[in-house]
């Protein structure tokens, strides 16, 4: 079941990959089923908070009118961010499956916390998406 939910927080990945948007996508699974999906749109929102991770707790919180989320899985196609790791705190997700690590800047040492369990999957589409989206932005 794990690698559905990953492929489907790729599906997400891919549209924001065909709106020139860093390619991330993410899902959140409540009794095995997906609740709210998302990807990232801060391009196309001019808004630094327009995280797939973000949009997905905000319509889950939604979906399930309360902001506590100790029930669900968050599947997305990146290691969170700082912010993201932040919001996955907040609404006390317990378990985070992703498809690759980053090594960017803006990332939280996720070892660090003890109330959420990390899963990195390895996933080779997740990588290579991101790949190429930056490969082809260095060619522009």
């Amino acid at each position: 079941m794990n690698e559905f939910f990953l492929n489907e927080a790729f599906k997400e990945a891919k549209k924001s990959f065909d709106l020139d948007e860093i390619p991330v996508g993410c899902v959140i699974v409540y009794k095995n089923h997906i609740i709210s999906r998302a990807h990232n749109c801060k391009e196309l929102k001019n808004n630094a908070i327009m995280h797939a991770e973000i949009l997905a707790v905000d319509r889950a919180c939604k979906k399930l009118k309360s902001w506590r989320l100790d029930d669900c899985i968050l599947y997305t196609t990146l290691e969170p961010c700082l912010m993201c790791t932040g919001a996955i705190l907040e609404c006390r997700i317990k378990n985070v499956y992703y498809g690759t690590s980053s090594k960017s800047k803006q990332m939280f040492d996720i070892k660090a916390l003890d109330n959420i369990n990390f899963y990195n999957m390895k996933n080779v589409d997740c990588s290579n998406i991101l790949s190429d989206f930056f490969r082809i932005k260095r060619l522009k």
